[in-house]
């Protein structure tokens, strides 16, 4: 398999990254919420200056898609008006922050998030992809999502400080969870660190090293309504602008949260299904995963969406369709990997992630769609919304 070649940085609406539908700027609202008004503008730009498609990151953070030079200009400074981008780039780079999603005002989330995003000048310079999670809520909800400095209830109830990479971390009195989470970063860079926390095997220093496990990880999520409003799905984590408007501007709508699981959830809104959304969660699609796939990524090899669709309703278990061996989509393993080819095959995995060894020959996409369509399909179980 050929290789892939990794960026090392993300983009942002000051920093757009080259896709081969064009640059795609990445928005990160802040604690991964906008109120109904900005989400809706967030829509018309999409289709004013881009392709009318919006990706929902693993970051909880939107990306308009197709943007032309013209366009990622007009877009940015309509973003700095509505206060949706850091007028100072460093800043906006430096705001890599996943809340739990289900925060509330003045919750253990809320506050630490608050107080980092108050605190980000005391930062140092971090590589690009390095970001913070704060997952304070009752029971974490992000154990399975990438981040390097995180803030996590732990199995004795309080809050706990701990690096990517680590199984355990380190009791934080109430109110000095900020204050670690600086400390930590700090000592990351001193100490050598390049790229990502859980690469870097330097021994922690001993205020950072603890003895605590992150309690037990709280229920999926999952399409329908909860308490906070209407959880959808964004199928692969993309959405035309026009169908999240439509879920925006249903009765009682208030704010749109975007969480790392390609589900958004329309604040206030009743249970009515969204054309376009996935609302029932015995969707097979929420056990499927695929990169956007060519064209649409200059790297990868084959297209993945109309394929990964196909087979949705033949799955066993979880299946991931990569373009390529760089594994964007999800880079843990799933049930059955198939991972684009630079011949336009495919190579097939059981229980791996992307560029794993195959398991049997390459595979032509109707060969993979006659192989899954001949054995059973699993029935997906159950698990509550929030």
């Amino acid at each position: 398999m050929s290789g892939f070649r990794v960026a090392g940085w993300c983009p942002d609406a000051w920093r757009p990254m080259a896709a081969g539908d064009g640059l795609l700027l990445r928005i990160k609202p802040r604690l991964a919420r906008l109120s109904r008004d900005a989400a809706q503008a967030v829509c018309a730009l999409a289709v004013q200056h881009g392709n009318g498609l919006i990706d929902v990151s693993r970051r909880g953070n939107l990306q308009l898609r197709g943007l032309d030079h013209a366009g990622w200009q007009a877009a940015l400074a309509e973003l700095l008006a509505l206060g949706l981008v850091d007028a100072d780039p460093l800043a906006e780079a430096r705001r890599n922050l996943l809340v739990a999603p289900g925060w509330r005002d003045g919750d253990d989330t809320h506050r630490i998030a608050m107080a980092l995003l108050a605190r980000l000048n005391e930062l140092p310079v971090l590589p690009a992809k390095a970001g913070f999670v704060i997952d304070a809520g009752s029971h974490p909800q992000l154990l399975a999502e990438p981040g390097d400095f995180r803030v996590e209830r732990g199995r004795h109830g309080g809050l706990i400080l701990r690096a990517a990479g680590r199984a355990h971390g380190v009791a934080l009195a109430p109110g000095a969870e900020v204050d670690g989470l600086i400390a930590l970063a700090r000592w990351f860079v001193q100490s050598g660190g390049q790229g990502r926390m859980a690469r870097h095997h330097a021994p922690l220093p001993a205020w950072a090293a603890g003895q605590d496990l992150p309690a037990a990880l709280a229920p999926a999520w999952r399409p329908g309504p909860c308490a906070l409003g209407m959880v959808h799905g964004a199928p692969f984590g993309r959405v035309a602008a026009p169908v999240l408007d439509a879920a925006l501007v249903e009765p009682g709508a208030q704010a749109l949260r975007i969480t790392p699981w390609r589900l958004l959830v329309v604040e206030g809104a009743g249970g009515d299904a969204v054309p376009g959304l996935i609302d029932d969660p015995a969707d097979p699609l929420l056990r499927v995963e695929a990169c956007p796939g060519a064209p649409a990524c200059p790297q990868a090899h084959v297209p993945t969406r109309d394929l990964a669709i196909a087979l949705a309703p033949h799955v066993r278990g979880t299946l991931h369709v990569s373009g390529c061996a760089k594994g964007c989509a999800c880079t843990s393993a799933t049930t059955h990997t198939l991972t684009g080819r630079a011949d336009g095959q495919f190579d097939l995995a059981r229980d791996a992630a992307p560029g794993a060894p195959p398991c049997q020959a390459p595979l032509t996409a109707q060969q993979a769609l006659d192989q899954f369509a001949s054995c059973p399909s699993a029935e997906l179980p159950d698990a509550p919304c929030l």
